[in-house]
């Protein structure tokens, strides 16, 4: 699946000589931030970086316009479909081993004051009953067989935490490689209950494909376009995870965490091991990406045009963002910026404009800024509010979140028209 993705790319940076896993890997992808990389000799592995690091590439995959991702993952969001079981045999099927030596795989260290060596891109799937649970987690190697997996206290942490106090272990498989509707579905946050299986299956066929196709293995679905695949189970053991580098480009605090035990490895024929640089562009695709759907709806509920929203690089897709509205009413401009943060509890900071500014470009953005913005009267601030803990600046996440209204005033719009030769 990934092979077939790079030979599609006509920006892909390919680097033939051996690289090391140590530090060597994120040379390359702070290099060149936004393009794909791949090695084609990691330890003896072929491994690929910045695969998902823009808008454009995503939303080509998708066979869609950048404009159109964040209506399409919310479409997807609010509408889960079902998957479905694969006819044939899936190629991670082709390989299989018993003795997982997670040493021997081409698994980063990326920067030097890392804990250890990072798995970035593992999607693990668990099975609750009927309900399938599909999410990120960054794992540290601890030896061969054995990672520190940060469970942040949401759907997977429950259903592990259910096991322990029961005296139970909580079995699971742990994805490398998978599709990128799984990727962003893995990435939504919605209700316990709602599958986001379900939800990459609707993505994948409001994009033009079929169902998401899986194989059941062991109880538990796994897309059949992965590259590897590991049959895994999360302990009652607990080890220190971290220090580790986050989205803001900040280390992250050391904490314990449970310890997940690697058991089984299938894997393709010539498989690409998917890297994600932490801090770096892809990582900020694949983890802000997903929630501005959800700032779309909230800000949707309060003013009913809304043209799109974009959470922005420089605030590391996750604590800045643009809002694209059409004003009805005078005061529509902070009531989105309210809504904003309500659709996005992380967000700390909001810049809502009106309809011909374009969001993807910040030259504009700032430019509605400087011409349509007067702080004593556009300026929401809003102080000690719970917003990030990956934010520095915060104090036990407790931040001020700001927004400004650089909507035009409805009774003089022609006065902040910028004039064009259309």
């Amino acid at each position: 699946m990934i092979r077939e993705i790079l030979n599609g790319l006509d920006d892909l940076i390919v680097v033939e000589k051996p690289v090391s896993p140590e530090l060597d890997i994120t040379r390359f992808l702070l290099k060149y931030r936004d393009r794909p990389v791949l090695f084609k000799d990691v330890s003896g592995w072929e491994v690929v970086g910045n695969l998902w690091s823009s808008r454009e590439r995503i939303a080509r995959a998708l066979n869609l316009g950048k404009e159109k991702l964040v209506e399409t993952l919310l479409r997807a969001m609010e509408d889960p479909k079902p998957y479905a079981e694969t006819d044939g045999r899936p190629g991670f099927m082709d390989n299989r081993t018993d003795d997982v030596a997670l040493t021997e795989l081409p698994i980063p260290k990326f920067y030097p004051n890392d804990g250890g060596r990072y798995v970035t891109s593992g999607v693990v799937i668990a099975r609750d009953r009927d309900f399938v649970n599909v999410s990120f987690h960054r794992m540290m190697v601890l030896d061969d067989e054995r990672v520190a997996v940060r469970l942040v206290p949401r759907h997977l942490y429950s259903m592990w935490r259910e096991r322990y106090e029961h005296g139970e272990e909580l079995d699971v498989r742990v994805v490398i490689g998978a599709p990128i509707e799984v990727l962003l579905g893995g990435a939504t946050s919605v209700a316990y209950g709602v599958s986001e299986l379900e939800i990459a299956s609707s993505l994948k066929l409001l994009t033009g494909g079929g169902a998401l196709r899986v194989k059941d293995l062991g109880g538990i679905p796994v897309p059949a376009e992965s590259e590897f695949v590991f049959e895994a189970r999360i302990t009652s053991e607990l080890a220190d995870e971290g220090p580790f580098v986050d989205i803001t480009g900040t280390y992250d605090e050391v904490r314990k965490q449970p310890v997940m035990v690697f058991e089984r490895m299938y894997h393709v024929d010539d498989p690409v091991f998917h890297t994600v640089l932490p801090g770096g562009y892809e990582h900020f695709m694949l983890m802000g990406l997903p929630k501005e759907p959800q700032i779309y709806a909230s800000v949707k509920r309060v003013v009913p045009k809304v043209h799109g929203v974009r959470l922005t690089e420089g605030g590391c897709m996750w604590l800045h963002a643009v809002v694209s509205i059409t004003k009805q009413h005078e005061g529509d401009g902070k009531n989105a910026i309210l809504a904003a943060f309500a659709g996005h509890p992380s967000l700390k900071h909001v810049v809502v404009v009106d309809g011909d500014v374009d969001i993807y470009d910040d030259r504009e953005v700032e430019w509605a800024v400087a011409t349509r913005f007067q702080a004593d009267r556009d300026l929401v601030v809003i102080p000690n509010a719970r917003g990030s803990s990956l934010d520095p600046s915060a104090e036990r996440s407790l931040t001020a979140k700001w927004g400004i209204d650089a909507t035009k005033p409805m009774g003089e719009r022609e006065k902040f028209e910028k004039v064009t030769l259309d």
